[in-house]
């Protein structure tokens, strides 16, 4: 007999594949099987977090929707996390739930945003987490359900569950999970925690809400051919907007780091690319390009994540993630 869970209403099940097909038909899950959350499972998460079930991480004010830890890790199990990765899940619902990343209007928008979440420092290699070859695809264990959990959370806790109060005309796959590792041990720069504000010891969860990357190829092997070639890519995302992701693959940072340009000067390049001859950039100023470095080491792909609303509507919040 299967037991589903704690403090919430529980639910019996004479059988492993009984509680998936209830949970299934019940609108609770992403269309994937899921780990049935048992007390005991809850519970080993909730301990190894350090927090009881009723602490509220946050909530979603529009519609009065409160986020429990205890909710938090019921999903976390669902997803398939390990114990030992649900302090970087509780960290990205707190961040989830900070006003300026406006939970509630990613989360109904037609434009189907997904979380992406960049985990920095320590904490990710100590759950050796994927920050190279086909970082946004299948194959590591704590990206694939860190970032499920992020999304069940949402499909669960919030209520953003698809064709109700989730109204995506499209969505895209990073709605089933979206997380990855910067690659900061390939990098010659201050990675993203570190250039805002935290330690380079500290461990943190980046959130954003972002619509589908678009991929590009870099060509030629000096910073401006490599980075002149995301032009048309950029111009895609439309201007005005307050902030945008690139993705930078080792191999394409071979080039630039070995011409010796910094974060900065990559930034106010891709500023001014993005004008195309117009006068008027993508975004507001070399500020506003968020650059993380992460893929395999072969291949010149780069990636840019255009935000909803522009990353203005939905502003990207960074949290640490304190180890109990």
């Amino acid at each position: 007999m299967i037991a589903l869970p704690l403090t919430s209403d529980r639910l019996e099940f004479d059988s492993y594949s009984d509680a998936v097909e209830s949970y299934t038909s019940r609108g609770w899950t992403d269309g994937l099987p899921i780990i049935p959350p048992t007390p005991d499972r809850v519970r080993a998460f909730l301990e190894r977090a350090g927090l009881s079930p009723a602490e509220i991480l946050g909530a979603e004010p529009t519609k009065a929707r409160v986020i429990t830890a205890e909710k938090a890790a019921v999903n976390a199990v669902m997803a398939g996390c390990l114990p030992e990765h649900f302090i970087v899940v509780v960290e990205a619902v707190r961040a989830m739930a900070e006003p300026k990343f406006n939970l509630h209007a990613v989360s109904v928008s037609t434009m189907g945003a997904a979380i992406l979440a960049v985990v920095n420092g320590p904490i990710a290699v100590e759950l050796g987490m994927n920050s190279g070859v086909s970082v946004f695809g299948p194959g590591n264990r704590a990206n694939a359900t860190i970032g499920r959990a992020i999304r069940l959370i949402q499909i669960n806790a919030t209520g953003a569950v698809p064709g109700e109060l989730d109204k995506a005309t499209l969505g895209h796959a990073g709605k089933y999970t979206w997380c990855i590792a910067e690659a900061e041990a390939v990098s010659p720069w201050e990675p993203l925690h570190v250039e805002r504000g935290f330690s380079a010891s500290d461990s943190t969860v980046s959130i954003f809400a972002g619509i589908s990357p678009i991929q590009s190829g870099a060509s030629g092997e000096t910073p401006e051919s490599v980075l002149g070639s995301l032009g048309d890519a950029l111009k895609v995302t439309g201007t005005g907007q307050q902030e945008l992701v690139v993705i930078l693959s080792p191999e394409t940072l071979g080039h630039i780091s070995a011409a010796g340009w910094s974060k900065h000067q990559v930034k106010s390049y891709l500023y001014e690319v993005s004008k195309g001859g117009t006068g008027s950039g993508v975004v507001d100023g070399p500020d506003g390009v968020t650059v993380v470095v992460a893929g395999g080491a072969a291949g010149g792909a780069t990636a840019i994540v255009p935000l909803w609303g522009g990353g203005s509507n939905s502003q990207s919040v960074t949290r640490a993630i304190e180890t109990p």
